[in-house]
């Protein structure tokens, strides 16, 4: 079977992103839309990247929706919650999410 990460230089998986961070990458979380508050909740558009020394990135994929043979989805936080969750079950002690399209935050294991 093909893996994301074998079919394009520049993605990654989760599992593939954990493995990075670990290893010192940092886990960078991009705001793709200006989230709105609906109820306690915020909702907007959010994609994460790995980031290493080099200044390499890799953006993370999800592998679990295949459209095509050779098609990879970049995976999607539509909440806040969503995002803070992930970064906590990679292993951070601390969330900060961009609520600016545009802007970024960095992230790096030891350093939460």
């Amino acid at each position: 079977m093909t893996r994301p990460t074998d079919l394009e230089p520049n993605v990654i998986t989760e599992q593939g992103l954990r493995e990075l961070a670990e290893k010192g990458h940092g886990v960078e979380v991009l705001c793709q839309t200006d989230p709105e508050r609906k109820g306690p909740s915020w909702y907007g558009l959010w994609i994460m990247r790995t980031v290493g020394a080099d200044g390499k990135e890799k953006l993370l994929v999800t592998a679990r929706t295949r459209l095509t043979q050779n098609a990879i989805k970049v995976r999607e936080f539509k909440t806040a919650t969503g995002v803070i969750s992930f970064l906590i079950g990679i292993g951070f002690a601390h969330a900060d999410i961009p609520l600016r399209e545009g802007e970024t935050t960095l992230h790096k294991l030891g350093n939460s």
